[in-house]
């Protein structure tokens, strides 16, 4: 059987990046409008690219639930669902979303003009949920002056936990990925003591070390994002983004996570929010507001180029096609679960 050649979803980390979430309109029209954009992204994606061939420019598109069903019909990915809501201490919206364009580069001009011409493309098809332009902050930290994913997977072990493999041979080649915004109210942040901090995130803020489990609190976020099922660590792949509106006050972190299951975010996000045991939550929501909340799947850009073509959706595929690892970057620069703000990120990829 032909191998699925997957999308970007574990291209190199950049030091910009756009989150695009539509909607589509109703109508028979916009769903077709939708679809036919498939077969475009790559050329557009060449095209904008070819501009700065070391600008490392990638997209990466997912599909909400409810889009799936309206644009693909059956079969479907089998744990595609809409964005479940957490209700503990804090709470873990679900927001709309049918369609996630997740724009990485070098430069903002190159992810800004991708984002124009899929959105040129696109027209009254769709409705903008939600648009953030995230940047890199100095040394890979988070606004809140953490490092953000300091142990995000390398090479083989982000493919392993990133793509779908013969558990759902249909969808192989394929990715899940949640979404959320949140937004920090640094002016309390900033009131802690830094070891307070630190015990928040469990992890030093100047040196980014990992503090001991004898001092480090069993709320602490890097402890609370840590999945262990069967002796084995649940990772996930993690590209946070810092954004912000200095006029508007507003400050946040973008959290991203690919898994082969969206089951490993979830775990991560209960743990956050109705804690682990319940009770014991993520005390870093106490100062950082989820305000968006979306699950997307990521098909193989094989299916995408198949769905254009006017293919139905394949019953069954071959294994993922060989994956270019990613070339292994600084601790620092794989924004992983044990990193900061993790909300996503936190100690290798099982945590977010």
């Amino acid at each position: 059987m032909p191998s699925a050649v997957p999308q970007s979803v574990v291209a190199r980390l950049t030091r910009a990046a756009i989150f695009l979430v539509v909607t589509i309109n109703p109508g028979e029209a916009n769903g077709a409008a939708v679809r036919s954009l498939c077969g475009d992204l790559a050329p557009l994606l060449r095209a904008v690219g070819f501009r700065d061939l070391e600008g490392s420019l990638s997209c990466v598109t997912g599909f909400g639930s409810d889009a799936w069903d309206r644009l693909f019909g059956t079969p479907k990915p089998r744990d595609l669902h809409p964005f479940r809501e957490i209700h503990g201490r804090h709470h873990a919206v679900s927001t709309p979303g049918d369609v996630l364009f997740h724009i990485r580069g070098a430069r903002m001009d190159l992810c800004f003009e991708l984002a124009t011409q899929i959105m040129s493309r696109l027209g009254a098809a769709v409705t903008v949920a939600d648009e953030v332009h995230g940047f890199s902050y100095f040394d890979d930290r988070d606004l809140i002056g953490f490092v953000d994913g300091t142990e995000n997977p390398l090479g083989q072990g982000a493919i392993d936990a990133t793509l779908i493999g013969e558990e759902d041979a249909a969808f192989a080649g394929g990715s899940y990925v949640i979404v959320q915004k949140y937004l920090h109210d640094l002016a309390r942040w900033n009131e802690l003591p830094v070891e307070h901090q630190e015990r928040i995130i469990g992890r030093t803020k100047l040196s980014d070390i990992e503090l001991d489990d004898a001092v480090k609190p069993t709320c602490a976020h890097n402890a609370l994002t840590t999945i262990i099922e069967n002796g084995e660590q649940l990772e996930i792949v993690r590209d946070n983004m810092p954004f912000g509106d200095v006029g508007k006050g507003e400050f946040g972190t973008y959290f991203i996570g690919y898994a082969r299951s969206p089951r490993r975010v979830e775990l991560m996000l209960e743990n956050m929010f109705v804690g682990r045991p319940p009770g014991n939550y993520d005390r870093l929501l106490d100062f950082s507001r989820a305000v968006t909340g979306t699950l997307f799947f990521v098909p193989s850009a094989t299916m995408l180029d198949d769905v254009a073509a006017g293919q139905a959706v394949p019953s069954a595929a071959g294994p993922p096609a060989a994956v270019l690892e990613p070339e292994e970057e600084p601790k620092a620069k794989h924004r992983s679960p044990d990193g900061s703000l993790g909300i996503g990120s936190l100690k290798e990829r099982g945590s977010t």
